[in-house]
């Protein structure tokens, strides 16, 4: 046995008349069901997630504690329309992305951390 013939499977000969085996609606179903599968645990609930984080970003108004996503938790001084102003310290101010704010926090809970 050469590697071709080991690599590419032989060719059955179909039976005259008669209609291919395994093509019929079992094999259109179950990529469908895969994908409905796929988009109810993983696209749908991301949407979720999104959405919820945008309303909160919405939300965020002077005074809020916030944390930001690479773990900087800090008072929010400015809002704008693309960045806020963080004071992590008193007189120490940052300017993140609003996108970049994972967290609102309950007040008082930096007062409480220190």
């Amino acid at each position: 046995m050469n590697l071709i013939a080991f690599l590419i499977p032989a060719a059955h000969a179909q039976a005259a008349g008669g209609q291919p085996q395994g093509m019929g609606l079992s094999t259109l179903l179950f990529p469908v069901i895969l994908i409905a599968i796929m988009y109810f645990l993983m696209i749908r609930p991301q949407m979720k997630r999104q959405k919820e984080h945008k309303a909160m970003l919405e939300k965020i108004k002077r005074g809020d504690e916030v944390l930001t996503n690479g773990g900087i938790a800090g008072v929010v001084i400015d809002i704008g329309d693309s960045f806020v102003t963080l004071e992590v310290a008193e007189n120490v101010r940052i300017r993140v992305q609003k996108g970049a704010v994972g967290n609102v926090l309950p007040a008082g809970t930096l007062k409480s951390a220190v």
